[in-house]
């Protein structure tokens, strides 16, 4: 698939937390006893390296940098070569992390024991445990086991730091993204997103935990937890503070703070898609409830309040929600798409970032990034996506303004 994006600059990603990606493919798990494995996938992976294989495919110019180191770093860097990803990855002394995902697209029902082969296709209603053909569950299942990553030392972060300030000068925006190895600081993803600003360069941070909530303070342009992650790194304390659910829309980040601070500049201007405004989740939109868009907006507000210039937050097979300068939306999926959701939110990181370095107004890069994020649940390894999918479910996304 070609991009109009391809000569807009390259997107450098950042994984730290490099992994050798190996997902089992599997029907009908037994999960004390003996599995049958129908497929295996071993490639490189973490969040950035998923990122910028999506780029990739989508036609635009990517560069994957990190930390590498042991037998894994290796097997990862030598799949990079052979997808044609280019890659400068920062060799370490450690061996970098395994990951496992185990999908079953056809589950069992839960305390259900197989009975003979598991045959293909759609789901299935009313059998009782234990008959000869038991029935599947609403949809496939995926069991995701993440090793915590290489112990990184001092000197090694810095032979990093050395190499991702020289290609600050070469890239049109940076996507940092993934989890830390054990013992780089939780403010090493504001650190990067800080020297990145202070290039021209905008970064996009998808993070967890301290170092998501640390992030602001790097003023990136876009901070995307998905609403779990949110939940996660704020405090009720961090949602009763003035401007946390205040300060949503139209005003600059940081403004709270003594002095104020710059902004980056605004990439849309751009007409809003969908209608009226609504407050607090679109109505007519299934299967959503006004809580969890009031507490995205609130923590979406108190990550602005500390320096993110915009943050979206991904809510699953809800969609999306994004608190801009320029106003906030939401996106709503038009259907649930079945499959494996690992890589889901790296998709719709590609999407963001697309949007960034070609300034598409937000609505249409929330829609093409939710989008993105669907079609990746329909492909069967992370870091791919269903063109076919894609295609067909992007222009049923609904996005509409949303008041706080």
């Amino acid at each position: 698939m070609s991009s109009s994006a391809a000569g807009s600059g390259t997107i450098l990603t950042v994984t730290l937390n490099l992994a050798l990606d190996v997902t089992y493919v599997a029907d009908g798990v037994d999960w004390d006893g003996v599995n049958r494995v129908r497929s295996v996938h071993r490639r490189a992976g973490g969040k950035g390296v998923n990122v910028a294989r999506v780029l990739a495919a989508l036609g635009h110019d990517v560069l994957v940098t990190g930390l590498a180191g042991g037998p894994n770093g290796r097997a990862a860097e030598a799949d990079l070569s052979a997808a044609g990803l280019p890659a400068a990855l920062t060799p370490i002394a450690a061996e970098s992390r395994a990951t496992l995902a185990v999908c079953d697209p056809a589950p069992l029902p839960y305390g259900t024991a197989p009975a003979g082969p598991v045959p293909g296709g759609p789901a299935s209603d009313g059998t009782a445990p234990g008959d000869a053909a038991p029935a599947r569950t609403a949809g496939p299942r995926t069991a995701l086991f993440n090793e915590p990553g290489p112990a990184v030392t001092e000197a090694e972060l810095d032979d990093f730091l050395r190499g991702y300030d020289r290609r600050l000068g070469d890239v049109a925006a940076v996507v940092i993204s993934g989890s830390l190895p054990p013992g780089v600081p939780a403010g090493f993803y504001a650190e990067l997103a800080a020297r990145a600003r202070r290039r021209g360069v905008p970064a996009i941070v998808d993070a967890d935990g301290e170092p998501l909530r640390a992030a602001p303070a790097g003023r990136p342009a876009v901070l995307k937890p998905n609403a779990e992650e949110l939940a996660r790194a704020l405090s009720a304390a961090d949602l009763r503070a003035p401007g946390g659910a205040s300060e949503l829309c139209g005003s600059e980040p940081g403004g709270s703070k003594s002095g104020g601070s710059e902004t980056g500049g605004s990439e849309t201007g751009g007409a809003q898609a969908g209608g009226s405004k609504v407050h607090g989740t679109p109505a007519g939109v299934p299967g959503t409830g006004h809580a969890p868009i009031t507490d995205a907006l609130a923590g979406a507000g108190v990550l602005r309040r500390d320096g993110a210039e915009s943050v979206v937050v991904s809510l699953g097979a809800d969609g999306l929600l994004a608190v801009t300068p320029e106003g906030a939306w939401r996106a709503a999926m038009p259907y649930r798409v079945a499959g494996n959701p690992t890589g889901a939110g790296d998709a719709l990181v590609a999407g963001l970032a697309l949007g960034l370095v070609e300034g598409t107004p937000w609505p249409d890069r929330l829609r093409r990034a939710a989008a993105l994020g669907a079609a990746a649940v329909a492909a069967p390894v992370a870091g791919d996506f269903d063109e076919e999918t894609f295609r067909r479910v992007r222009p049923g996304i609904r996005v509409d303004p949303v008041d706080p």
